[in-house]
């Protein structure tokens, strides 16, 4: 799986630089690059969901999401930025329940 996950993200980089060498088109390349960027950050913050289990796949799913949105941005020149932005949706949406409820591991000792 890990490797897998390595492939597409290589995968990602070589067709981003790949249009830029047969486009030249800087301002194509810097959005997705930083479209890139901010999809995997968002990868990365998308962790302290897993102490809600069915957020923590919502967050998934919508990265996968935002992931073909960069692809299909890449291949067909259609930005979709709400796509690529929802993951945002399961961050915010687990930072509202523990701000409600409240962190369940908390050691009162």
């Amino acid at each position: 799986m890990k490797a897998l996950l390595v492939l597409v993200i290589l995968g990602t980089v070589t067709l981003i630089f790949l249009q830029y060498r047969h486009n030249r088109n800087t301002r194509k390349l810097l959005i997705a690059l930083g479209s890139f960027v901010l999809i995997v950050s968002l990868g990365i913050a998308g962790n302290i969901t897993r102490m809600v289990f069915p957020v923590y796949i919502a967050h998934l799913v919508l990265l996968v999401a935002a992931w073909l949105g960069l692809l299909y941005y890449l291949i067909r020149n259609r930005y979709y930025w709400w796509l690529i932005l929802s993951p945002l949706f399961t961050i915010g949406l687990f930072l509202l329940l523990e701000l409600i409820e409240g962190s369940g591991h908390t050691y009162l000792g």
